[in-house]
């Protein structure tokens, strides 16, 4: 295996604390009361509450009633990635909750508990936790590999699958061992595998670099995104304490795990077919997952798999495209008997 050069993260800098207050009046607080703004618990038609699961608490912004939505985000983000499709999906009929992982935004930055099987069940624990029989689950990016395990896992719990920006785990993991391109694509991943350094320079500069991963993985096709306030609230959110290591983690565990026996037991365990209606989306100019590297996860799907392309968008669709991605998934959602 060749791994290619992941100078994506520069020399690390001085680390500046969390600071000054930005958009919409936010505070350094993670965990401040509904609607008091901050760098986590942001204003909006939504409400914020924490649930227990799975051993540990978890921040959730919530709007509507019917059928749940659980809607999963990635790296560098937190739930409110999700703010233009819990509008949307509440309108729309459904219940739309949007989680933050563990150990990012207000959720419990526990000390391990980051491997795929166990925040799979952070996931699904959090679905029994909201009272709910299942779920529609909805992911991107680190969400979306989380998503596909879940439905592995925990097939019961999940009504529907919809991801965004991410094969399936076992496509992930053969296309960045043996694409270089893919590989070269995710030389992040790599740079990942050192100790501390990462963490230090994903903070410094009051977490500059995160800002220039989201315009760098961002399309052409939005040109109004990232905007800078949107880059300045995930950011402040990145430099919340711990936050970075947290978010680190379950990429260090994707290849450290890839020869022992742990990693092994969950490549073979994600051999199980899923088996419930599955929506891929991508953009067609994502710089950080190929292409080709997600098309191949259909072959993992014993059920409707549905795969569309998003022309002239970059890693994070649901954020260039909010209103094209947020119909495409709709109308999916709506769909009683969705074609391949």
């Amino acid at each position: 295996m060749t791994v290619p050069d992941s100078s994506a993260f520069g020399p690390a800098g001085a680390v500046r604390p969390p600071g000054s207050a930005g958009p919409a009046g936010s505070s350094t607080s993670p965990a401040g009361p509904a609607g008091a703004g901050g760098p986590v618990r942001l204003d909006g038609p939504w409400t914020h509450r924490d649930v227990a699961a799975n051993g540990a608490r978890f921040h959730i912004a919530e709007m509507g009633e019917g059928p749940l939505v659980l809607l999963l985000h990635g790296f560098p983000q937190f739930w409110w990635t999700w703010r233009h499709q819990l509008p949307a999906l509440a309108e729309a009929g459904f219940r739309a909750v949007a989680m933050d992982l563990r150990g990012v935004g207000g959720s419990d930055r526990t000390p391990r508990g980051y491997d795929p099987a166990n925040l799979a069940l952070d996931i699904t624990g959090v679905i029994r936790s909201l009272g709910e029989p299942d779920a529609a689950l909805v992911g991107h990016d680190l969400g979306g590999y989380l998503a596909w395990t879940a439905a592995v896992m925990r097939p019961k719990l999940v009504r529907r699958l919809a991801v965004s920006s991410m094969p399936h785990p076992r496509r992930w993991r053969s296309s960045m061992l043996s694409d270089f391109a893919q590989s070269r694509a995710g030389s992040y991943i790599w740079g990942f595998q050192r100790p501390w350094l990462p963490e230090r320079q994903l903070v410094a500069d009051d977490a500059a670099l995160v800002g220039r991963l989201v315009e760098e993985w961002a399309g052409p096709r939005n040109p109004e995104f990232p905007d800078e306030e949107t880059l300045a609230v995930y950011r402040r959110a990145m430099s919340i304490p711990s936050t970075a290591h947290c978010s680190i983690e379950p990429y260090r565990w994707m290849v450290r795990s890839m020869a022992r026996p742990d990693g092994v037991q969950f490549n073979r365990r994600m051999k199980r077919p899923v088996r419930v209606p599955t929506l891929h989306l991508h953009g067609s100019l994502d710089p950080a997952v190929r292409t080709r590297s997600s098309a191949g996860s259909g072959q993992y799907v014993e059920a409707p798999y549905r795969w569309r392309l998003f022309d002239g968008v970059g890693h994070f669709p649901h954020e260039e495209d909010p209103i094209g991605f947020s119909t495409e998934l709709i109308n999916w959602l709506k769909d009683p008997e969705p074609d391949r």
